[in-house]
């Protein structure tokens, strides 16, 4: 069964010939208890995607149900079973991280007694608690996170949105937030993610939707989206640019297709089936014609080469945080 459900999602800014479809016919399909990773780059349209679904926003046209209830028709009940994370952290910098959280609990309508005890599991569960009365503005961008996170799940929300989690993070307090995330879909949470970090979206989610100007252009699993752009590859560096035309030779014979020459970083590449023996091949072959190497791997596609192939550029644009749709 299926927790979030879009069908032709439009969202239109602006007028005239300033119009932008800021989300042009997304449909969507995110099973109970997985992520979904949305990826792309700022400006694609994720944010407003989101948005429409946690209620924010009203499509232009298209539907969309989110534990089966309608995002229009249904706002107030949808509201009521989901979390969300936006991109910046939306807490109050000069309350504690307790009061915080207290606050979020009281705006759900638990009893004072009760609002206390749940602040106080989720201050435990996020590695908050020796901060838990020190106001927010002390704590670093991580701990604003690991609290902003904490505040989505006051309600205990079998739904979660988390509009990019990581930006701005450093990579510590990134995997740390992995760590929680993974947590919460063991325990059966089902979660969209937004991120324009090709990393994030292969580590997290279950599936993917590759989100540009405003609609998916690709979806599917991290292994299905890199066999679009084919198998593992070879990559060599050669010592002198005068030995890559032989090095080019070699590569023909041993490996399985043309391959691509960046003479600037001496940079050679070729698809391979085979794996391994046919590494150790070339090896030798370059060992018995006297090339010199200075790099050399056997490498399978990344999401960023799935991303540059699908759309000519890569996932990350500008500055993270600058998304406008």
């Amino acid at each position: 069964m299926n927790a979030i459900v879009a069908e032709g999602l439009v969202k239109i800014y602006g007028k005239g010939k300033a119009q932008v479809r800021a989300v042009d016919g997304v449909d969507l399909a995110v099973a109970q208890g997985t992520v979904l990773g949305l990826l792309g780059p700022n400006g694609a349209g994720k944010t407003t995607t989101v948005r429409m679904l946690a209620t924010l926003l009203r499509p232009d046209s298209g539907r969309a149900s989110v534990g089966g209830h309608d995002v229009v028709r249904d706002a107030q009940a949808v509201r009521s079973i989901i979390g969300l994370s936006g991109q910046y952290a939306a807490v109050d910098e000069n309350l504690t991280g307790r009061e915080n959280l207290v606050l979020f609990a009281r705006l759900y309508r638990l009893g004072a007694a009760d609002a206390r005890r749940r602040a106080d599991t989720l201050l435990e569960q996020f590695g908050l608690t020796d901060a838990a009365d020190r106001v927010v503005k002390t704590y670093s961008g991580g701990m604003r996170r690991r609290l902003d996170l904490a505040s989505a799940l006051i309600g205990t929300p079998r739904i979660l949105f988390m509009d990019e989690p990581t930006t701005g993070l450093d990579p510590r307090s990134r995997l740390g937030m992995w760590d929680v995330i993974r947590g919460l879909v063991k325990e059966g949470t089902t979660l969209l993610l937004t991120t324009q970090y090709l990393e994030e979206a292969d580590e997290l989610a279950d599936r993917i939707a590759v989100v540009d100007h405003g609609r998916i252009i690709a979806r599917g699993t991290a292994d299905e989206l890199k066999k679009q752009v084919g198998g593992e590859r070879i990559e060599v560096v050669v010592d002198q640019r005068d030995a890559i035309d032989h090095a080019v030779a070699i590569l023909r014979r041993d490996a399985d297709g043309e391959p691509t020459v960046d003479r600037h970083t001496r940079r050679i590449t070729s698809p391979v089936n085979g794996g391994a023996q046919r590494l150790i091949q070339v090896v030798r072959d370059f060992d018995e014609a006297g090339i010199k190497i200075d790099d050399i791997a056997l490498r399978r596609p990344t999401l960023d080469d799935v991303f540059l192939a699908l759309t000519g550029h890569a996932a990350v644009e500008k500055p993270a945080g600058e998304e406008a749709a």
